[in-house]
């Protein structure tokens, strides 16, 4: 086989995949289901906290296998309605697809999104690390980087197809490409830079300078199909499945622990339905009416308002009247109502898929059809106003925060002791000697940095309660002398 995609970067090596498997996209699955990185999503915090709800949630294991089973049946629903501009754009293979999403958050640190807000924080204004922290560009440096196979960090060895397709967002925070698509008027979706850190580079970014090389050589075989700064259809796939995953199944979740409340939701939607436009920003249904201007501004090339009032009516009739109508109380019927909401919604939204060849820049080349993408809007807003920006869930995350800088500095010190050099945790003394050798000779502050890069790796690999535990350890609270030192 001499399919460019199905090249494998390995050392400075490119090998041809021939003799490793009839599929190699399938042999690029089973190693990322095989790794330890897969392993520890199951203790990773998706939105709520799996030890504090006291029910089963989804956490980033669960939320990965959802994103690969809606990726799938993206994929295979669109090489086989569009077979010939899915060649034209480099291909839509469903195992490709399927491979991206089980590794698309693997680098996802503990207490999820909080986490890499922290991590984020601590790189850049504590360490010094410009590339900061972000937790797509984390996946890629864990499957390229710093996972192991064999005696060699070389990462997990993927295809050119499966990397190419992890790359949610295929530049770097400051430089690559070159113009940077942060300049871009509008720049695509996650390449902005923060308003209160203009400077900062993008805020969301898929690869790491000291990855770049790899990042290249991954979306070579895409040159002049997909723009530079363009996802690739396998990319597009995976991050359309991501959307509808988190839209309708952490709804699941919030439901089942009765923090989504009817009242609350019903009050908003259908004030805003009396209203519209028209409607008072500082009343009910002023939350929504942002939603609907913010739409306008940023993503005038779908925004609807058609399409958008049918979409409040949708959800206020489906998640107000039906889902939400009955509290739930774990019986049989009680699950059967989510699992159905959440089949009824993934078909739905699946069935609307297409790929476009010439998408708008804050789009890919796979997008859900004008009205499901309002559907899916109005879906997120109900999760991101009725429950993440509750102040008991600010509070636990506050805690988490607080947990996750402790834990750094922590690290830090016990790196730059000079009496502990000898019994350093063996992995945090391989991180850092890969991160210095990352570094050119000459590199102002190098050891400070490597070091600095080697302990944000570190604690992103961690799951939730071993961060809980590492912490409790390093700050002489444990009573477990021995059982501490898997964490390590």
């Amino acid at each position: 086989m001499d399919d460019p995609r199905a090249q494998r970067l390995f050392g400075d090596r490119l090998v041809a995949p021939g003799d490793l498997a009839s599929n190699p996209f399938r042999v690029d699955r089973d190693r990322i289901v095989s790794s330890t990185f897969l392993a520890r999503l199951a203790e990773v915090t998706q939105v709520i906290s799996p030890g504090g709800a006291g029910l089963v949630v989804h956490n980033r294991l669960t939320h990965s296998l959802k994103v690969a089973q809606v990726g799938r049946a993206i994929a295979d629903r669109l090489r086989a309605a569009a077979p010939d501009l899915a060649e034209k754009l480099g291909g839509c293979d469903p195992d490709v697809v399927e491979a991206a999403a089980l590794a698309h958050d693997l680098g996802h640190p503990p207490f999820g999104h909080l986490g890499e807000r922290v991590l984020d924080r601590l790189a850049r204004h504590r360490l010094g690390l410009a590339d900061g922290f972000e937790g797509n560009a984390q996946s890629y440096r864990i499957v390229t980087s710093t996972e192991i196979r064999g005696q060699a960090t070389i990462g997990l060895n993927l295809t050119s197809a499966v990397r190419a397709a992890i790359l949610k967002y295929p530049w770097t925070r400051l430089t690559h490409p070159d113009p940077h698509p942060r300049f871009m008027d509008p720049p695509p979706r996650g390449a902005a830079a923060p308003p209160d850190d203009p400077d900062g580079g993008s805020l969301k970014f898929g690869a790491y300078s000291t990855e770049i090389a790899d990042a290249r050589a991954a979306r070579a075989p895409f040159a002049g199909r997909v723009a530079d700064w363009q996802q690739t259809v396998e990319a597009s796939v995976m991050d359309t499945a991501d959307d509808i995953a988190y839209a309708i199944h952490d709804l699941e979740d919030v439901h089942r622990l009765g923090v989504l409340q009817q009242g609350l939701v019903a009050t908003e939607l259908m004030a805003w339905q009396r209203w519209g436009p028209k409607t008072d920003l500082n009343r009910a249904g002023g939350a929504i009416e942002s939603l609907r201007r913010r739409l306008h501004r940023k993503d005038g090339w779908i925004a609807d308002d058609e399409a958008f009032a049918g979409a409040v009516e949708l959800v206020r009739a489906e998640l107000v009247d039906g889902l939400l109508a009955r509290p739930f109380d774990g019986s049989l019927e009680a699950e059967a109502r989510v699992a159905s909401f959440s089949a009824n919604w993934t078909r739905r939204l699946v069935d609307s898929v297409e790929m476009i060849a010439q998408p708008a820049v804050r789009s890919g080349h796979v997008q859900l059809a004008r009205a499901q993408w309002h559907e899916v809007q109005i879906l997120k807003f109900v999760q991101n106003r009725f429950v993440l920006e509750r102040p008991d869930l600010a509070l636990h995350q506050r805690g988490q925060g607080r947990l996750l800088s402790s834990l750094v500095e922590a690290l830090l010190a016990w790196l730059t002791d000079p009496d502990e050099e000898q019994r350093l945790p063996p992995r945090l003394r391989d991180l850092v000697e890969l991160a210095e050798a990352e570094l050119p000779p000459g590199t102002p502050d190098r050891i400070a940095r490597a070091r600095g890069r080697a302990v944000i790796d570190f604690v992103a690999g961690l799951t939730d309660s071993q961060a809980v535990g590492l912490l409790e350890a390093l700050s002489g609270r444990s009573r477990q002398l021995w059982t501490d030192a898997p964490v390590l």
